[in-house]
């Protein structure tokens, strides 16, 4: 017997990106797992999670994939952009040098996503914006609009704006498949209907093309 979790209608695979310790590790795990690690360690290669949500009575699949952001595993990484239908881009926004990193890693994205790929700025740790923001709101808001982003500060630790940064980027991916209902699906976003073949075959793929480049 097939579980809730067998039992959906879309797949979306988003990426999470951006400098190695601004919390993409825990934004993950408190979206997926509501769980948060102090002593979370850097990521090697990429990790991977899953969760389900209810958008307008249609079971959607999130994919999440936590890429490393550490340049040494960037060869590993860029293989997992194909495929994404969304990203969110992470800074900490107590680091002016992650902030900084942004536009590198938007154009890594673009070089190796699909160009209609939805992307939201996230500004994380925003529960130490009192006494350590080194990016101002109105700066990293201008940025994002200029370049045609979502935007939305978070704190994986306190779960500020977890929920909804996640949602935002997943109603957005939704709502872009609905308006093209009626046309052949993009590669990439793939629309199920209580069959999984599809899916276990695209992860399948996705880890032999990591294993190829390690």
């Amino acid at each position: 017997m097939k579980s809730e979790e067998d039992e959906y209608n879309f797949v979306f695979k988003v990426v999470l990106i951006g400098e190695s310790g601004v919390g993409k590790t825990n934004l993950l795990s408190r979206f997926t797992r509501n769980e948060f690690n102090h002593d979370s360690r850097t990521t090697i290669g990429v990790e991977f999670s899953t969760r389900t949500l209810t958008l307008d009575g249609h079971l959607v699949k999130a994919q999440i994939w936590d890429t490393a952001g550490l340049e040494r595993y960037r060869a590993i990484t860029s293989a997992y952009y194909r495929g994404a239908v969304g990203a969110l881009l992470v800074y900490d926004i107590t680091k002016h040098q992650s902030y900084e990193s942004v536009d590198r890693w938007l154009k890594e994205l673009y070089d190796h996503a699909d160009a209609s790929i939805l992307v939201m700025l996230v500004g994380n740790k925003c529960d130490l914006a009192n006494e350590s923001r080194e990016v101002p709101v109105e700066e990293a808001k201008m940025y994002a609009g200029s370049n045609g982003l979502s935007f939305m500060e978070t704190s994986a630790l306190d779960s500020t704006n977890v929920e909804p940064a996640f949602e935002t980027i997943l109603r957005e991916i939704y709502k872009r498949v609905l308006k093209s209902k009626g046309e052949a699906p993009k590669e990439n976003i793939v629309v199920l209907s209580n069959d999984t073949s599809t899916t276990q075959g695209q992860d399948a793929e996705t880890k032999k093309a990591c294993c190829r480049n390690i």
